[in-house]
């Protein structure tokens, strides 16, 4: 089989129900996410697709090494905020990627969009395996004016700043469309990944500019937005991938590209995440819980619908499966690749998620249909196959149950470097500021 080309598409906070597909309701101005819809029907839909974490960047961390980002010392900062010069909390140089996996075997690479894993001079999406970058390297920006929440100019072009003036959805769009075109001429295969910022705060659409110096101040816009803008945010960004879409068709090259997207971590304030409970920052549900597509007219048949439990890590190793490329042997994959389910919706294996958070003491493991979580120190155990919301707590009547699968977890999370005492959790919000997340 030829290796494909891999488009990689990550939004920000996007809410498991945000899109059409997903049970998403329809905006004032029609459908939300025309063409992420019909991704979906031409390709293959994960119904039980989870992220590695309920925040930003410790699911990078996974998606770009395929392995727990529990083994990395900065991805136990919920998120990395945006203080510049540690030595400490970003991506290693030396610890293989994705990317550097994939450039080593003869693709060529590139970042566009959000990188949020450390910033130079010690890290940087250049050092880890991407030949070109584009966008921001903080956690979130403004879309008009590209500062970051403490107000520092945050585009940059390679190692660079970039001062560009158009709304940062349409430009990370156009910068990954002129990426194609280029590769396109070229015979060696491209990894691109596309990390758009929306549909993360501010919340500014695209008639929005005016906005900015109001929430210059204040980025997580806390008495701003509403879910009306949250939705045009969503659709613009679905109106690019639609343009990408249209690049890798105009270029002959759509049937031999892998095309994935998916979310790094649930909603937040105006999210739809129906049935779920729980948002970004949360183990529940609702927090990891999110759309996971996958589209390559080669290998993937149109319309198929996928039970697999899956992490964002399986990506990383579908995709080197799917290129050909080992991952380095003292460097092993947690991640699982889903190859086998792209050739066949029904292929289903089984195999346990764990995740922890310093937030909340939170813990959680999912096997098969039954969910073991623990928030400030109370242990819940739901049976996902009747319950998706989590409303009702079988510990009391599956004693052994809760007993052996926080055992398991226990077990799984003496595998891991513990939480480090000097870790932060960075929350933007609280009940002051809302009385229900």
């Amino acid at each position: 089989m030829k290796r494909p080309n891999i488009v990689f598409i990550v939004a920000d906070d996007l809410g498991y129900a945000d899109l059409g597909c997903y049970g998403g309701r329809d905006a004032e101005f029609g459908p939300v996410s025309p063409v992420l819809d019909g991704l979906a029907a031409r390709g293959l839909k994960f119904t039980q697709g989870y992220s590695n974490s309920p925040v930003c960047s410790p699911t990078r961390f996974a998606m770009i090494t395929g392995r727990y980002q529990y083994r990395l010392r900065g991805a136990a900062e919920e998120p990395i905020r945006s203080d510049r010069g540690s030595t400490t909390l970003g991506l290693p140089p030396e610890h293989p990627t994705l990317p550097s996996l994939l450039k080593d075997s003869g693709y060529r690479t590139a970042l566009i969009g959000k990188w949020h894993l450390g910033y130079p001079p010690h890290f940087g999406p250049l050092k880890s395996g991407y030949e070109e970058f584009f966008g921001p390297l903080s956690g979130g920006v403004d879309y008009f004016t590209h500062c970051d929440s403490r107000g520092n100019h945050d585009l940059w072009h390679g190692e660079e700043e970039r001062h560009e003036e158009r709304y940062l959805t349409d430009l990370l769009t156009e910068r990954a469309i002129d990426y194609l075109d280029r590769m396109a001429a070229q015979d060696a295969p491209f990894f691109l990944s596309l990390h758009y910022t929306a549909p993360h705060w501010p919340w500014e659409t695209r008639e929005d500019e005016g906005r900015a110096p109001q929430v210059k101040d204040n980025l997580f816009d806390l008495s701003g937005g509403n879910i009306h803008t949250y939705r045009r945010m969503v659709h613009h960004m679905d109106e690019g991938i639609g343009r990408i879409m249209s690049a890798l068709e105009r270029n002959g090259i759509d049937q031999d590209t892998l095309v994935v997207f998916t979310s790094d971590n649930g909603g937040e304030r105006f999210s739809d995440s129906w049935p779920l409970v729980g948002g970004k920052m949360d183990l529940t549900e609702g927090g990891i819980r999110v759309p996971w597509i996958a589209h390559w007219p080669a290998l993937i048949a149109p319309g198929g619908v996928s039970r697999q439990h899956c992490l964002t890590m399986d990506w990383s190793a579908t995709m080197l499966d799917a290129a050909g490329v080992a991952a380095d042997p003292a460097y092993a994959l947690d991640g699982v690749s889903l190859l086998p389910v792209l050739r066949d919706a029904g292929h289903h294996f089984q195999r346990p998620m764990y995740w922890r958070m310093n937030h909340r003491g939170q813990q959680a493991l999912r096997e098969g249909d039954w969910k073991y979580l623990r928030v400030d120190g109370n242990d819940y155990l739901f049976d996902l196959s009747a319950d998706e919301r989590e409303r009702a707590n079988k510990a009391r009547v599956e004693p052994e149950r809760l007993l052996r699968l926080r055992a398991a977890w226990e077990a799984w999370n003496a595998t891991m470097p513990p939480i480090p005492a000097d870790a932060t959790v960075s929350l933007g919000y609280s009940v002051k500021d809302m009385p229900q997340r």
